[in-house]
């Protein structure tokens, strides 16, 4: 196998994987204690604002335990049967997370509009309390997932998830505040309409692009007709077909195609030279090159 191959893509998502569980856990074991609270003193001061918020928090503990399932079970060496690993649970985790924020993103407007025909009386002095705790903890979260969530699709789905709750807990201070000062119940449907719908557009971004990974489309960053010019420029490389490139997982993106050599030229340097430039120009380290002579693809039509 070719030292750009499979081999250095296990080892690379492995690493990635060691360096991201770290945080999910610490980010999921003190989530889920302040979850318990928020739903204890939710209830003992029958305070609905705060048993909502507690079951979006619930709805992060169980985004932050896919993901880290997701990325302990990714960490597994590949098999005969799963020659990719569990690379795309990684991808699933994320998607599972974009629908989960928009159930959650739904049931916050939901509930909103209909606080505004009977807005409920809400504590204003406990709900300050407990935001604020709150806040603290999303603060700790949000710090600890905000690195990884620019190299995994997976953390990026995490990251979100407490990003919404943050602001969540922003909000209810800020309800909090004017019930304590005002008295005015319609703070708090307001506020949950603000967070509803500031929610809604990452959430479709983030559903979106674990869509694309799944139905195998191109990288958004990586433009394949540029590729294909830049293989055919190459020494020795006469034409180019059947060429797809696509993504296994965050930061592992994977290509095949055909390469026609030109009559006369070393197939193994002109392998050497396709695999070099899709790893040092498109960061390809997965890639699956049938190298072939020109006759060979004289019925095909070359892309």
């Amino acid at each position: 196998m070719h030292p750009l191959g499979a081999d250095h893509s296990h080892a690379s998502a492995t690493s990635a994987a060691g360096r991201h569980r770290k945080p999910l856990i610490i980010a999921f074991t003190i989530t889920a204690a302040y979850m318990v609270v928020e739903f204890v003193v939710g209830f003992a001061t029958n305070s609905l604002a705060l048993i909502s918020d507690a079951a979006h928090m619930g709805t992060d503990v169980l985004g932050l335990g896919m993901a880290l399932a997701a990325i302990t079970l990714a960490a597994r060496p590949t098999t005969s049967q799963r020659t990719y690993g569990f690379y795309r649970l990684e991808v699933l985790a994320a998607l599972a997370n974009g629908l989960l924020l928009f159930g959650v993103a739904g049931y916050v407007l939901f509930e909103a509009i209909q606080r505004f025909g009977d807005p409920p009386a809400v504590p204003g002095l406990p709900l300050l309390l407990v935001a604020f705790v709150g806040l603290t903890i999303n603060l700790i979260s949000f710090r600890l997932l905000m690195a990884g969530s620019k190299e995994s699709i997976n953390l990026k789905g995490a990251y979100l998830e407490v990003w919404g709750d943050l602001l969540g807990s922003v909000g209810v201070i800020v309800a909090a505040v004017v019930l304590l000062t005002t008295g005015w119940p319609y703070a708090d449907p307001i506020v949950g309409v603000g967070i509803g719908l500031f929610i809604l557009p990452r959430t479709w971004k983030l559903t979106r692009e674990a869509l694309r990974i799944l139905m195998e489309v191109a990288p958004k960053n990586l433009d394949l007709a540029v590729i294909h010019d830049a293989l055919v420029a190459l020494p020795g490389v006469e034409g180019v077909h059947d060429l797809h490139v696509w993504t296994i997982t965050s930061g592992m993106e994977s290509a095949s195609g055909h390469i026609v050599v030109t009559e006369g030229s070393d197939y193994p340097d002109v392998l050497d030279a396709v695999l070099q430039l899709l790893h040092d120009s498109y960061g390809i380290v997965h890639a699956t090159i049938q190298c072939e002579p020109k006759n060979f693809s004289e019925t095909r039509d070359l892309v």
